[in-house]
């Protein structure tokens, strides 16, 4: 047995059923959960970042939700400093940090750390945005490709904020971010996966059609929900716009711009042409996230089918993880 501290990664794709896998542990295992989600930290933001209701968080509080305003910035920087402070907290009441959510960056930031990158130049991000207007993301992926061709191979040509984030870093310092995360990493004390006894896990279904079946049924509930009137009410505010990361999140940026085509600012859409666009947008999401899971080392599936495609059942999902944990000898 090992003298660290425990500590559980739940990860997987968008509409994977990481939430009501950690509210079930929650009810075997002695933990406190750890939202790992870049749109979950903003308030007023509940239907379209699917934020546990009131109900799932009485059964089970997640720590750093609603904790930020739309219209202020949160990075992974920010979200390794309190996730750190909500792991010893937890670790000094004698518990465990379970955390959760898709966000992969995240997750990469407390095993790797982060450089020391330069803050954020509105003035390069804006000219690096207008280009990308002008000739798409795929001729900014190129341009990041000629100068850092490290950090191009690990992100999407359509990722356009990890890309704009990338090339702006190079123009702001000369130095690319390959280079900065090589220094940090030298300098670097133990690594995070030194320090915890960690488990890390991965939940999907086997058949990525079901998958993509989850994320159509949940947009559709999304809209049902009133995912458009949260839009509308974000956007009454008055000082949030489309270059935000809170509103640049799937599902925001496409309602965002529906309601511009019916404001005459940009093209006109329709409903179904919002679905699908919102859609899709998921499911490239989704995509990216197996990406990133694919390649993680130490890394246990835990699938929501059996091998014949029919569903596990939720308590035959949690025997598994617990069996994977080890949870008898917690």
């Amino acid at each position: 047995m090992t003298s660290q501290k425990k500590v559980i990664f739940l990860m997987g794709p968008t509409a994977s059923g990481k939430t009501a896998l950690a509210i079930e542990l929650r009810k075997h295992l002695p933990v406190e959960l750890i939202s790992v989600d870049s749109t979950l930290v903003y308030k007023g933001m509940d239907i379209g970042t699917a934020k546990p209701g009131p109900d799932e968080l009485a059964q089970a509080p997640h720590r750093l939700i609603d904790i930020r305003d739309p219209a202020a910035p949160y990075s992974a920087a920010d979200f390794r400093a309190d996730a750190e402070r909500e792991i010893a907290d937890i670790h000094a009441a004698g518990r465990i940090p379970l955390l959760v959510g898709g966000t992969m960056l995240y997750y990469k930031a407390l095993l790797d750390g982060l450089a020391p990158m330069p803050e954020a130049d509105p003035a390069i991000r804006a000219e690096i945005e207008a280009q990308a207007a002008e000739h798409g993301w795929p001729y900014i992926h190129a341009q990041l490709a000629d100068v850092d061709p490290e950090a191009a191979a690990d992100i999407h040509p359509n990722h356009s904020q990890r890309l704009s984030r990338a090339l702006e870093v190079y123009r702001a310092s000369g130095k690319t971010m390959s280079e900065l995360r090589r220094i940090q990493q030298a300098e670097a004390g133990p690594a995070f996966a030194e320090r915890f006894d960690l488990s890390q896990i991965a939940i999907a279904p086997r058949d990525r059609r079901i998958l993509h079946q989850r994320i159509a049924l949940r947009f559709d509930q999304m809209l049902e929900q009133g995912l458009i009137d949260e839009v509308k009410r974000l956007r009454a505010r008055g000082d949030l716009n489309p270059t935000l990361p809170a509103i640049r999140a799937v599902g925001y940026r496409q309602v965002w711009a529906y309601l511009d085509g019916l404001d005459g600012k940009g093209p006109a859409m329709s409903v179904d042409e919002l679905k699908e666009k919102g859609i899709i947008a998921t499911r490239q999401l989704a995509k990216r996230q197996v990406t990133w899971l694919r390649g993680w080392p130490s890394l246990r599936w835990i699938y929501t089918q059996r091998e014949a495609g029919e569903d596990t059942n939720l308590q035959e999902i949690v025997k598994n993880t617990l069996n994977y944990i080890g949870a008898e000898t917690i």
